[in-house]
This record gives structure tokens, C-alpha cells and sequence, in this order.
């Protein structure tokens, strides 16, 4: 489910106060023992650590070189569809405008769906992602903000990402991966 609001398209995250650019890193998280405390409980919609059971791959967008985890998002390969499958997607709850109106970072959610656009790219699948919104209003902001286009065919509100858009996404943002694994 995609509960990530689209604020800001910035390059880097922005820190909401100074207006000054963060740079970022992505690690892949693999122990659901690191996972455990990102849970609904407390702000992040999901159990995080249950989404490895279910065979999703989750990466973290962090402040480079810390483990400061900004948002997450847990995804897998969808060979029906040639695409990758956004499971969940969300901010840390202090970058999440739909629980806080005064956030610590812009730019978390464009840099989650970025995420899916390289590693669709990578696995050939040229970009294409898909998932599903949280509601309608999600789903026609993730329309209007990154292109994503309504589609509504496993889910009512299911959204895709096509190769044009998915491009445009990763010309965007600029952010290390790390072979690193939590």
C-alpha cells in the first residue's frame, strides 16, 4: 500500500527548516529483527518486519552515513506484469505530511518511487512499476505529482508507472546505493 505523499521533487532530501540539501544513501534491509521496530504501532502503517515473510525486498533511504532511516519501501518482481510491485511505501513518521504538518525532510516519497524506478530498470523490466494507492486521493496525487497513471485492474486503486515516467524520475534524484546489507 502507498502512503507517501509526493512534497517536494529535489534532488538530494531537503531539511524543511534551512532549506538545505541532505545526501542520501540506500541500504537493503534483510533482518527482520532491524525491521521490528518499524511497525504500525508506532507511525509506519505496517509491520515492516512482516513484509520479509511475505517475500517483499525492503531498502531504506538513510542520511548518508548514518542508518537515520527517512522512508521505506518494500517491493518485489511482478514477472506477470514485467514490472516491479510496490508492496508498501512510506516516510518516517516526522517526514509524513499526512501525520505532521511540520516535517524534518522534503522529498522522501519522490525518492521511494525513484528507488523502484532503478531497480526496474536494472531487472529489465524498462521502468514499468505498479502498486496500489491507499485511497483515491493518494491515487490521483501520485497522477498528478509523478505521472503515474490510474489503471484500477487488481485493485481500485491501483496506479503504474510507465518507462517515460519512470526516466524522468531517476534523472531527478541523486543518491548512493550501498552494497551493505542490514
Amino acid at each position: 500500500m502507498l502512503y507517501v505523499l509526493i512534497d517536494e521533487l529535489t534532488p538530494c532530501l531537503e531539511d524543511a527548516l534551512t532549506g538545505e540539501y541532505i545526501d542520501t544513501e540506500v541500504v537493503q534491509i534483510v533482518r527482520k529483527s532491524f525491521l521490528s521496530k518499524f511497525k504500525k504501532a508506532n507511525g509506519w502503517y505496517t509491520n515492516w518486519g512482516d513484509l520479509l515473510d511475505n517475500g517483499s525486498e525492503i531498502y531504506a533511504l538513510v542520511l548518508k552515513g548514518t542508518l537515520s532511516i527517512q522512508g521505506l519501501i518494500a517491493l518485489h518482481n511482478d514477472d506477470n506484469m514485467k514490472a516491479i510491485f510496490i508492496d508498501w511505501a512510506c516516510t518516517n513518521p516526522h517526514n509524513n505530511k499526512l501525520q505532521n504538518e511540520d516535517i524534518l525532510y522534503k522529498g522522501v516519497g519522490g525518492h521511494l518511487f525513484a528507488i523502484a524506478a532503478q531497480l526496474s530498470f536494472e531487472r529489465g523490466y524498462d521502468g514499468f512499476i505498479s502498486g496500489f494507492a491507499a485511497n483515491k486521493k493518494l491515487m490521483d496525487h501520485y497522477c498528478e505529482k509523478i505521472g503515474a497513471e490510474a489503471i484500477c485492474q487488481l485493485h481500485q486503486y491501483q496506479i503504474a508507472i510507465f518507462p517515460d515516467k519512470a526516466t524522468k524520475l531517476r534523472e531527478v534524484y541523486d543518491y548512493e546505493w550501498t552494497e551493505e546489507k542490514l
